[in-house]
């Protein structure tokens, strides 16, 4: 969703004091509170069924960097989606999933807070982007050069 969600915020008009929502927008809108939904059900998931143990041979700094990348990966991914809401409600953007399910307001149009977390979204965006491309050389370097069949941890526990 994370794939899909970045060519479409590139895509979409620059989001201004005038600005109606419409197809991009509403679509950026949507996947991002799909996003966050996934987000939600896959931290219970791994609250509820714990955390796969990571290979014994892993050295200490890479076993850090796997625990710090994935508890920002979770937060960013909870964090960005709402304040993306957040500002959409302050400029008065009605949110919803695919047109189908209207989402209530997280804050009051024109809420000062709201207007101000539009560049924090799109900061922490590319925070999120980068991490996500360091996340993944990580994968493949520990499948292709390692050989510790990672996919199988990420896949089936």
């Amino acid at each position: 969703m994370i794939v899909v969600q970045f060519p479409i915020a590139w895509t979409m008009p620059h989001i201004g004091r005038n600005t109606v929502p419409e197809a991009w927008i509403n679509l950026h809108f949507s996947v991002g509170v799909l996003i966050l939904t996934l987000m939600v059900v896959r931290l219970v998931a791994r609250l509820t069924l714990g955390v796969p143990h990571l290979p014994a041979d892993i050295p200490g700094w890479q076993r850090i960097a796997a625990q710090a990348s994935h508890l920002a990966l979770y937060v960013l991914l909870a964090v960005i989606p709402l304040l993306g809401w957040a500002n959409a409600s302050a400029r008065g953007f009605t949110i919803s999933l695919f047109g189908l399910l209207p989402l209530p307001a997280l804050v009051e149009t024109g809420n000062a807070f709201g207007r101000a977390v539009g560049d924090v979204h799109a900061n922490l965006a590319i925070v999120l982007i980068v991490l996500v491309g360091l996340h993944v050389l990580a994968a493949l370097y520990h499948q292709l050069v390692r050989r510790d069949h990672i996919f199988r941890r990420i896949w089936f526990g």
